[in-house]
């Protein structure tokens, strides 16, 4: 046995694995003090029940693997907020609406992607399924960005979109291909195609940046005023977190959005080029068909781990042999981490102390 792990996986150890315990605590215990409760839904599913939730894109990442008892195919979550909707329409579907709830746990994804080369990940989140109201989006990201502060990342960036704009926008307007062209067009910023197309979508283009311009740009392209009500409703949800938080607008961004209705919002952090979280309105639907509203995020804790989030520095006291068990509890009471020697040959430098106790207390190591 050399260890070898398959292409995408990773061991966590000490202390990188208290810090995970640790950043999933700080994240779910701000979601808690909102009224998040907690689900923990199992690692896998029926394929076709997790399938439909997971939506095309999302099932393709799904491993799947035959069930040796019902000889059924499971499928390996790739996502948590699938069953998160399922819970809520199924075993909570009597509970009154909204329902908060909210959730950490592994996922696997059947492939890693060009920019993280993990297939096992962690992801923590909430929802709020019942209501996608302004009023609602505002608590979801207010919750967001207090967890993010609480788990030690203060520098913290939204950049908002509008994932349904282009839709509400065309109507029927547009013939599918010169929508679907327009819709690529403006992914990749080319104001070139998009003029081709029809140039009164260049502003959109232009309505890209820092919130409070971006969003006054987009005010004024709207001279017919369909936007108001929804200009009116991102902008009282940026204001909620506008004094903790970087604000970023850009209207027409789909890339990863693509199952988010209204409005949907990205996460990310000084110094670290991915993303961490993401979240917007979407649809959860329930056994009978009938489509409910919700609103949540999810972050992908990994990235925010690998570059030291949550490490706190090791603090460890060493009891020498022979130390009286009520003096280590007393000191646990304190806030110590105690390490006792259970020989008498035991050091504190091989138990990774950083302090050892002395006949006055605690004693740091050089």
């Amino acid at each position: 046995m050399t260890g070898l792990l398959p292409e995408g996986f990773h061991d966590r150890l000490p202390p990188a694995a208290d810090a995970v315990a640790r950043f999933e605590g700080r994240v779910l215990s701000v979601a808690r003090s909102y009224g998040y409760e907690q689900v923990d839904p199992p690692l896998a599913e029926f394929e076709d029940a997790l399938g439909r939730r997971l939506k095309a894109a999302r099932a393709q990442d799904a491993v799947r693997f035959v069930d040796p008892v019902s000889q059924k195919t499971l499928a390996i979550r790739p996502d948590m907020t699938a069953q998160v909707g399922r819970i809520a329409a199924t075993r909570m579907g009597h509970h009154p609406r909204p329902v908060r709830l909210c959730y950490a746990g592994p996922v696997l994804r059947l492939r890693a992607s060009d920019l993280a080369q993990r297939r096992a990940l962690r992801q923590i989140g909430a929802e709020l399924i019942g209501l996608d109201s302004v009023a609602a989006v505002r608590e979801v990201v207010t919750v967001a960005v207090e967890a993010l502060a609480a788990a030690g990342l203060s520098d913290v960036s939204v950049d908002f979109t509008l994932p349904d704009l282009l839709d509400a926008l065309a109507g029927d307007t547009l013939a599918p291909e010169q929508l679907l062209a327009l819709r690529e067009a403006l992914d990749g910023k080319d104001a070139g195609a998009v003029a081709a197309i029809d140039p009164a979508y260049l502003p959109l283009i232009e309505a890209a940046g820092p919130f409070d311009q971006a969003l006054a740009r987009l005010r004024e392209s709207d001279v017919a005023g369909s936007l108001g009500s929804r200009l009116d409703g991102l902008e009282a949800i940026a204001e909620a977190v506008r004094d903790r938080a970087a604000l970023t607008l850009d209207p027409t961004e789909r890339h990863g959005f693509e199952y988010q209705s209204w409005v949907g919002f990205s996460l990310f952090a000084r110094g670290l080029s991915a993303g961490i979280g993401r979240g917007g309105s979407y649809a959860v639907v329930g056994e009978d068909g009938r489509a409910e509203p919700a609103v949540g995020f999810s972050l992908y804790a990994d990235v925010l781990l690998d570059a030291g989030v949550g490490a706190d520095a090791r603090r460890r006291l060493f009891l020498p042999f022979g130390t009286p068990a009520e003096t280590g509890a007393a000191l646990r009471a304190e806030g110590w981490v105690t390490v006792a020697a259970l020989t008498a040959d035991d050091t504190p430098e091989a138990q990774l102390c950083t302090h050892r106790l002395g006949d006055a207390g605690p004693v740091a190591l050089g």
